[in-house]
């Protein structure tokens, strides 16, 4: 494994970010705003994350920006708790090559954010998101990773394993809708093993749909570059959204790939955790069917 670099610039008009990387791959933090990470990817390459650019290195105010990045909310999604601003600056401390940013409470919630990055392979870093109760009551929530992907690309979501009829009289699996979910729309890829939901710059129609995913992984296929997700489900969980461990939601700017904790009760003073595992890879054509995916993402995945 290559040496980690840490280090102090600036971005996009932000004066106080922090880049992570161990010349492979690297990542930057926003410390004037977040916890976001604004920048994923190769050195000297496209970011992978979107970016909104009218917000680039703007702060504070009391409208939730989107800014771009990767981001961490909690579930049920709610018009007023969910779109809590993150636009004040985040404490950003480093020890050992991990890194930690943790967000002042957030008042309209008692919630506390905070997410731990490591740099563990080649090509590869671990998030920890941590949802800390601040208040002096029980909440129960579901700790909700969020990363919106530049457009062009193609989010990819496995399937449970498929069986025959006769072995599988009970269903194995189950998708969540949106009142704006449309099957007929031709960006979404509707395979055996695999859904495949294509962002199309322009496209002013949103997309989504969740899925219990039996899988460990989500990814997302862009300019030869394949993004994967792993994440850690639990079999016994009650997850949102009507049991939804991965979410793939869709506009003209953006594809966002999303992997849900379950509902937790946490106590006053009680933290709980959601990791991700974060893999880049090159030279990856785009899929377009299941066959695309077997050949050139799985042999990734695995």
């Amino acid at each position: 494994m290559t040496a980690t670099h840490f280090d102090k610039i600036e971005y996009k008009g932000w004066k106080n970010c922090y880049r992570l990387s161990n010349g492979l791959i690297e990542l930057v933090i926003t410390g004037d705003v977040g916890p976001r990470v604004i920048r994923f990817g190769f050195p000297g390459q496209d970011n992978e994350f979107f970016e909104d650019t009218p917000a680039l290195g703007l702060t504070g105010g009391d409208a939730w920006r989107i800014y771009g990045g990767h981001r961490l909310w909690h579930a049920p999604e709610d018009p007023v708790r969910t779109y809590c601003p993150d636009n004040s600056p985040v404490a950003v401390g480093e020890a050992g090559g991990v890194v930690t940013v943790t967000q002042p409470t957030e008042p309209a919630t008692g919630i506390q954010k905070e997410m731990v990055f490591t740099l563990d392979g080649d090509a590869c870093i671990s998030v920890e998101h941590r949802l800390t109760n601040r208040t002096p009551w029980p909440l129960e929530l579901a700790p909700w990773a969020i990363s919106p992907m530049a457009a062009g690309g193609v989010g990819i979501v496995p399937l449970p394993e498929r069986g025959t009829h006769q072995a599988n009289l009970q269903p194995t699996g189950g998708l969540a809708l949106w009142a704006y979910t449309d099957f007929a729309d031709p960006r979404w890829t509707w395979g055996t093993k695999f859904i495949l939901l294509r962002q199309q710059p322009g496209n002013t129609t949103a997309q989504k749909v969740g899925s219990r995913c039996a899988a460990d992984w989500v990814a997302y296929a862009r300019n030869g570059h394949l993004f994967v997700n792993h994440f850690r489900p639990d079999p016994a969980g009650n997850y949102p959204d009507l049991g939804s461990r991965v979410e793939v939601f869709t506009n003209e700017n953006m594809l966002e790939v999303e992997t849900i904790a379950p509902y937790r009760r946490v106590e006053p003073g009680q933290t709980v955790s959601h990791h991700e595992r974060w893999t880049l890879f090159q030279d990856v054509p785009m899929p377009a069917s299941d066959a695309d995916v077997e050949q050139h993402v799985l042999p990734r995945v695995r």
